[in-house]
């Protein structure tokens, strides 16, 4: 019996639902309806082709997790707190298009598709995922020619920037002072242009497979806290309390003290520079004079939290849904005036998926803001043995003294 069919329908109710199941039957979108407890109860011939499990009889009543296999376009299997997939199928809420590949049951074929979840009544799920191979290649030369543009363009903007500092500069030119303001703004403006063509770049290696993660065993706290000292000057010109293992909480009782844990991270350390740079550097620009700044690592289960905090303006509901959208700024009268590439948060977000991460925010309009990152924490035990294994490839395989 189809799925679809009711008692006792009209000839109008049954005409629609014999279409609605052609419809299904014959769109290039797999689709699989489970009940609330995973089992599939329907699959279109779509689905069961991309998931290879033969015919769709084979397919009735198996729990959708042995269809449905997914890793990250990386090629690494993805956990089930990481799992977008499995989170909303057992938490009953929708999903919209989660970036995944799917592995065929039976050949091992990659295929990366794009699957969104519906709740339809009475608890089923409907679970759509469409093959994105032909967007991913369009999305592969858009930014292919965003790499070269802005590869070509660093130069003359370079060139630019050089000649402006020359004549600003006191010793090489004489200027009045219209003059040299007219210069500053445009010496600004091409430092920012400068910044855009960067950030650019390095999101285009990642997101088209040029770069990626080389990860190292890593002690987090004191990683962390360099990476932050470095802004301790800059902090410090903009009137702010930065501090490093506090929070707007505890801080006035002193440091915290999960400082005198040791946490161990098997990251990209390059990339961790880059998460914490644009975190650090965005509580800086966006907290007015006289506000504070808390950064915090702490070994939470087999994650390492990594926490920045600020008491600055803060981010509307209607914003935070968005703010790790590529070119994504809030748009309101805190914000116009500050510069920004609305490619930070994206990259972040980026870096933190290609190590296994995950990274999200908490905050409310002009409450401040807390951004979390989430990195897969190893033991000591595991540390020493990765670090042995680093020394010994790096001494060409001899144990080291």
């Amino acid at each position: 019996m189809s799925l679809f069919s009711k008692k006792n329908q009209t000839d109008s109710g049954a005409d629609k639902t014999v279409l609605a199941e052609m419809a299904l039957m014959t769109i290039h979108d797999g689709v699989i309806i489970t009940n609330k407890n995973g089992a599939v109860q329907f699959i279109n011939p779509a689905a069961v082709a991309m998931t290879e499990c033969a015919t769709a009889e084979n397919a009735t009543g198996l729990d959708y997790g042995l269809l449905i296999k997914l890793e990250t376009k990386e090629g690494r299997e993805l956990p089930e707190n990481e799992n977008k997939l499995i989170i909303a199928m057992k938490t009953g809420q929708s999903l919209d298009r989660f970036a995944a590949c799917l592995i065929g049951t039976k050949s091992g074929k990659r295929i990366p598709i794009a699957v969104s979840v519906v709740v339809a009544d009475g608890g089923n799920r409907i679970i759509t995922f469409r093959d994105i191979t032909k967007e991913l290649a369009e999305e592969g030369e858009q930014a292919e020619f965003i790499s070269t543009a802005s590869h070509e363009m660093r130069t003359p903007v370079a060139s630019i920037e050089g000649y402006l500092s020359l004549a600003l500069n006191p010793q090489t030119a004489s200027i009045d002072e219209r003059a040299r303001g007219y210069l500053a703004a445009a010496h600004a403006a091409s430092q920012h242009l400068g910044h855009l063509f960067k950030d650019l770049l390095d999101v285009t290696k990642l997101d088209d497979g040029h770069l990626r993660p080389v990860f190292r065993p890593v002690e987090m706290v004191g990683t962390v806290k360099q990476i932050s000292d470095g802004y301790l000057v800059a902090a410090k010109n903009a009137k702010l309390n930065f501090q490093f293992g506090a929070n707007k909480q505890n801080a006035v009782g002193g440091l915290d003290r999960r400082l005198d844990q040791v946490v161990y991270g098997y990251v990209d350390v390059n990339f961790l520079h880059e998460i914490m740079d644009n975190l650090i550097d965005n509580a800086i620009k966006y907290t007015p004079a006289g506000g504070s700044i808390y950064v915090n690592v702490l070994g939470d289960g087999d994650r390492v939290l990594i926490n920045v905090t600020d008491t600055g303006i803060g981010i509307s509901s209607d914003d935070l849904q968005h703010i790790f959208q590529k070119f994504y700024r809030a748009d309101n009268s805190d914000t116009r005036t500050i510069g920004g590439t609305g490619l930070g948060l994206y990259l972040v977000k980026q870096r933190v998926e290609a190590m296994g991460g995950r990274v999200w925010a908490e905050s409310a309009f002009g409450e401040g803001s807390t951004f979390y990152v989430s990195l897969p924490r190893i033991t000591g035990e595991e540390y020493e043995k990765r670090m042995i294994a680093i020394n010994n490839t790096n001494n060409g395989g001899v144990q080291p003294q």
